[in-house]
């Protein structure tokens, strides 16, 4: 059965048909291009860090933004390809056979690789995943993932998918990256912010790392020189249209804390009630995102027991939004900021954080939905904390993504 998708990439609008999972794309004379580096399958290459490129639905073109800030973004040169010879990495493997230290060290230096990270950054991310003693991709003794990068690249290579995409780093000044925007009154480079396209290390085929309290993740993001996304632009990123906050901020004026932040998420989902979507349609279906994987066997909580059996990032290529930010649904919950004040939006230009909001879903999603995962739904009763307090919660299915402002006043 064929399925057509209308994705949106660079301000363009394109189509592919979906025929039994695989991506065929033409009708409009999208020029796919696989990623350098070698044959599918073959040894860590290029492939792995840089995994890459270009989204489904790649721009031929950037659109041109209306206000200065907008166009200077779009006129900016696209980023030079990855040189040199990245690190040797996970290959084949879906379980890592050496030691947690040794599994964060290959994640920095595929940060350095892909996202040009210097050496006081590299310092700084190794202290702060070094007093967290659990962030990183997993416990290792525990973690078995259902497919190794190698598997990924190989996947993506046979579907001819290539997640780069330059008109996005045009405007936002980073390799894997999507602008945040609204289509239907807004181009591309009238972007304000934008929103890592995979879940951190944003790296496509790499493993998402978890066990990160909220403060943890502001501070990997603040390295990066980026920040933790409000749930709006979340939100927006995953339906496809950046629509304005609708925090409503009197309720911590009548309330306590737990109490407004309750009542605000019980606001908004009573609002959205009948505008549920997911990603990839109007409807919740399996096979599309990371879902399927498996509990370790004897999970109940804790880093002994449970392994974050995610899927690589990336290998769902049809687990996208209009926007082209994959895999909203399913891999690892993520981090995000709810502001109960007009001072709490870490989209604002002095960046301060409010309470901790969890959106998406988990690996085990298709068989235990411990909740709902719509795009705009949010958890009435998640862990609520400061986000940037010391005590928030953290677990083997829990991550994040980041975003970035563009524009500063």
């Amino acid at each position: 059965m064929t399925r057509s998708l209308w994705l949106s990439a660079g301000g363009v609008i394109r189509w592919a048909a979906v025929l039994g999972g695989a991506v065929l794309f033409g009708a409009l004379g999208l020029a796919c291009s696989e990623e350098r580096g070698g044959e599918p399958g073959a040894s860590t290459a290029a492939a792995e860090a840089s995994v890459g490129a270009q989204q489904i639905a790649s721009s031929s073109a950037t659109a041109t933004g209306t206000s200065s800030a907008a166009a200077s973004s779009s006129s900016a040169p696209a980023l030079p390809e990855l040189a040199g010879e990245p690190p040797a990495g996970w290959g084949a493997r879906k379980k890592w056979d050496g030691t947690f230290a040794e599994q964060n060290a290959l994640l920095f230096d595929q940060l350095a690789y892909v996202h040009g990270i210097d050496g006081e950054q590299r310092r700084k991310l190794e202290q702060l995943f070094e007093a967290s003693e659990r962030v990183g991709q997993g416990n290792p003794t525990i973690t078995k993932h259902p497919a190794s990068p190698d598997e990924c690249r190989a996947k993506l290579a046979a579907e001819k998918v290539s997640y780069r995409d330059p008109s996005f780093e045009r405007i936002c000044g980073a390799r894997y990256m999507a602008p945040l925007y609204d289509p239907a009154t807004q181009q591309p480079s009238d972007a304000d912010s934008c929103i890592d396209q995979f879940e951190f290390p944003d790296i496509p085929c790499t493993f998402p790392v978890t066990w990160v309290r909220a403060n943890e993740a502001v501070e990997i993001c603040r390295t990066l020189g980026k920040r933790l996304c409000d749930a709006h632009e979340w939100e927006g990123a995953c339906e496809g249209k950046l629509t304005p906050p609708d925090y409503n901020f009197g309720l911590l004026r009548r309330m306590n804390r737990e109490d407004a932040r309750r009542a605000m998420r019980r606001q908004h989902n009573i609002r959205i009630h009948d505008d549920r979507s997911w990603a990839y349609g109007p409807k919740y279906r399996k096979g599309v995102c990371g879902t399927a994987s498996r509990k370790s066997k004897d999970c109940g909580v804790g880093w002994r027991k449970c392994g974050t059996n995610t899927f690589p990032t990336g290998h769902f290529p049809t687990c996208v939004s209009a926007l082209g930010v994959y895999d909203q649904h399913g891999n690892a919950a993520e981090h995000m900021n709810l502001p109960l004040a007009p001072g709490e939006m870490a989209s604002s230009p002095e960046q301060h954080y409010g309470d901790t909001e969890m959106k998406g879903s988990w690996f085990v999603f298709d068989q235990i939905r411990a909740h709902k995962d719509f795009c705009r739904w949010r958890a009435p009763s998640w862990h609520g904390t400061k986000v940037m307090g010391r005590g928030s919660h953290r677990n083997y299915h829990l991550g994040f993504r980041c975003c970035k402002s563009l524009k500063v006043p």
